[in-house]
This record gives structure tokens, sequence and C-alpha cells, in this order.
């Protein structure tokens, strides 16, 4: 794509639209889900027409894979930035949830209940590795005297997700548990699941990643 300084009007004119359409989504998400995202809804919000609003989505399905592709290369390049500027396992773990918290909708689409009847496309799930690879490279980095676990012996015949990372059996499975468990408190923070507990979720995440990064 052109950079901006070089696109002619109608390119950036609709680089304008097609922004203020992924906005309406988004509204649309937090309102009702994912799954009732509806073209012709956001079209008659902006006073479009729906056939004027499918020249610059051709439908739900070319929507949705540009908000996660969005979400995802926001979550990579966080990932990215933070483990350049010297990141840790732990500062990798509160830029995720930094990020979470800023914008829960868009931590759900990519992390939540996945949308009925929608595949993402290849190139999705390469930057979703991407994210994966800083987090095994900052995990290769951390001592560890931890004996290999059956389940990482496991891993080292089934990791297509890891295949051009050089990380011993013990080090994907270490990443994969802090995945998996830092997920696990995100997702019921963000879904209100501690309300009513009395309890820090921030300490509780502290907590777990106390574990993670341990020895």
């Amino acid at each position: 794509m052109a950079e901006a300084g070089t696109r002619t009007p109608r390119e950036r004119y609709r680089g304008q639209v097609r922004a203020e359409i992924k906005e309406r989504a988004w509204e649309q998400i937090a309102t009702a889900g994912a799954s009732a995202l509806s073209l012709n809804a956001i079209a008659k919000r902006m006073g479009m027409s729906g056939p004027a609003l499918y020249r610059y989505f051709a439908g739900r399905d070319e929507l949705i894979t540009e908000l996660i592709r969005d979400a995802y290369r926001s979550l990579a390049d966080t990932f990215r930035t933070a483990h350049e500027s010297g990141a840790d396992v732990a500062g990798l773990a509160h830029a995720l949830r930094t990020w979470a918290l800023a914008d829960p909708q868009r931590y759900f689409l990519i992390y939540g209940t996945p949308v009925p009847g929608y595949k993402a496309p290849d190139d999705i799930t390469a930057i979703a590795s991407e994210i994966m690879t800083t987090l095994l490279d900052a995990y290769t980095a951390l001592p560890s005297d931890r004996p290999t676990t059956p389940f990482a012996t496991h891993l080292e015949d089934h990791r297509p997700w890891a295949a051009d990372h050089p990380a011993s059996p013990e080090t994907l499975h270490r990443a994969l548990t802090f995945w998996t468990r830092l997920h696990g408190a995100l997702s019921l923070e963000l879904a209100g699941q501690f309300t009513g507990m009395e309890f820090d979720p921030a300490l509780l995440y502290a907590a777990e990643l106390d574990v993670l990064t341990a020895p």
C-alpha cells in the first residue's frame, strides 16, 4: 500500500471510510458481540446503503478478518517493542495485561469465544506465531533447572507452532503454561468473574507470574 503522503485523494478517502467502518464494527461488537456483527447495520449507522458499504468490505468475514488482524498485530508489536526494550518474561506478562485491560473487546475478539462459521486466513496465524516466538525468546533466556516433563517430551513431537524456534522441550512447556494460566486469569478478570470476591485481580496475576517465572 502506498505511504500516506503519496496516496491519491481517492485512496485517502477509501482508507478513512474503511477506518470508520471498523470503528462502528467495534461499537457493535461491544454491544452485541462479534457473532452479531452486521454490515447492513453499520451501513445504516453511517448513512450509507448496504451495497455502498460492500464496496469497502466484501462481507462480514472480511471485516472480522481485518479487526482480528489489527488486534493480533497490535499485541505482536507490543510484545516485540517490550522485548527489544529489555523486557523479560515478567515484563511481557505485564505488557499483556496492560494491553488487554486497555481494550477488553479487542482481547476477547482474539482470545474469547470463536465467531461461529468464521475461519481466519493463514496470515493471521503467522502474526499469532510472532507473539509466541517473542515469548519463547524470553523464556529461553530465563535460567531453569527443571527436569523435562512427560508433556514437554510430547511437545517436542507436536510443535508446528514453534517449529522454527530452538527452544528446548521444557522451555516450550513453560511458555505454554505461562500462556494458558495468564490468559485464564485475564479472561476471568475481564469477564467480571472476580466481581464480589473482594480481592485484587492484579495481585492474583502477579502471584501466578511469580510461580511461572520461578527457576
